[in-house]
């Protein structure tokens, strides 16, 4: 028993809609996280520069784990 894969076209509208507006929170919410890597000195985060900009291609889990819990406070 095989699935057939769903066009784009097979979706409803509200459907297509979702899909649009979670793929854009994914690209604003890595953007951010990838933003704070940048800026932030290496000494306030938590572990490698680059195994938190690889994480980030595991999508949402990478940036929101960055974000929550990647950061060390500045003071």
């Amino acid at each position: 028993m095989t699935r057939e894969k769903k066009k784009w076209s097979d979706l409803t509208p509200t459907q297509q809609k979702a899909l649009i507006a979670g793929a854009a929170v994914e690209v604003v919410l890595t953007g951010v996280a990838l933003r704070d890597l940048v800026r932030r000195p290496a000494h306030e985060v938590r572990g490698r520069k680059w195994q938190w900009a690889l994480a980030f291609t595991v999508q949402p889990f990478g940036p929101i784990a960055y974000l929550l819990r990647g950061r060390r406070s500045a003071g």
